[in-house]
């Protein structure tokens, strides 16, 4: 840090955004290096959390001791946190009552993750509203009276050449990042395909993370000869099916409910102002 910017908290808050790539991508440390003589600098990592984990004594140079500028290794480690029980959360329907909280915790969830900002906490505005919704099979997590997750489900389709295949997809699944890793997520999406198949929904299709839903037995939707509705597949594309051959026959092109791709920008922006002001910043890994 240039000396006449340092002691006013850029440091700080370029290691707050390290630490929070860290956990953006599930990594389990962060680790640097310094030397045993750069004082200043081993004072600071350990105010921000790191530890000595490591030390060579000949990194540099043969003479490192004797010159006293051995190399050390600092590391940060995120929290492990504990799995949530079904029994220690409340997974029940939406009420209107928690749906100011429900758009915060989603905006919360998605805040800089895949873009600058998020629009999420808007989309689950709009959907409450639009015909496609499901609220039967969608569902919030709360524990000791906080909402700290959710899963809205809505109507969608496939269509080939000759019939048209009604489906079902769920977007957003989202978990208060406070409770990210708890498992709060898989348990509302175990719940809620129970649900589903009990009302007698053949599958789900769905856009989501790659490495999160195979776990949970989704898997690429060319598995199922279903495309996009331009005709593309990718493993971000991703489908299940909730009884065995459930989507057998289901073929074509899939189509989500329109309500997702009528976000205007400038609408999300005039939204935002019912909730309390986030800071939009770049992350590697955004979209755009």
């Amino acid at each position: 840090m240039a000396e006449k910017y340092q002691k006013q908290g850029i440091g700080h808050g370029l290691i707050e955004m390290a630490k929070e790539q860290a956990r953006r991508q599930h990594c389990r440390a962060i680790i640097l290096e310094t030397q045993s003589c750069n004082v200043n600098a081993i004072d600071f990592y350990l105010h921000e959390g790191f530890g000595l984990i490591g030390l060579d004594t000949c990194s540099y140079k043969n003479n490192d001791l004797q010159r006293k500028e051995v190399r050390l290794e600092l590391g940060w480690f995120p929290e492990e946190k504990k799995k949530l029980s079904r029994e220690e959360i409340e997974i029940r329907m939406e009420r209107e009552l928690d749906w100011y909280n429900v758009e915060l915790m989603t905006q919360h969830a998605f805040w800089n993750k895949h873009h600058l900002g998020c629009n999420e906490h808007y989309l689950v505005h709009k959907l409450r509203k639009h015909k496609d919704y499901l609220p039967e099979l969608s569902r919030i997590a709360v524990k000791d009276g906080e909402v700290i997750g959710s899963i809205m489900y809505s109507k969608s389709k496939v269509i080939d050449e000759k019939e048209t295949h009604h489906i079902i997809s769920f977007g957003p699944l989202c978990v208060d990042p406070r409770w990210q890793g708890c498992g709060v997520g898989e348990l509302l999406l175990r719940e809620t395909m129970t649900l589903a198949k009990n009302k007698g929904y053949k599958g789900i299709v769905i856009f989501g993370e790659p490495d999160y839903y195979p776990r949970m037995g989704f898997m690429p939707c060319d598995e199922f000869n279903i495309t996009t509705s331009d005709g593309k597949n990718f493993d971000a594309f991703m489908g299940i099916e909730l009884i065995k051959d459930g989507m057998k026959d289901i073929k074509g092109k899939f189509h989500g409910s329109e309500v997702f791709e009528n976000l205007p920008t400038e609408e999300v922006e005039e939204y935002n102002k019912n909730f309390p002001p986030l800071k939009k910043l770049r992350f590697p890994g955004q979209w755009d």
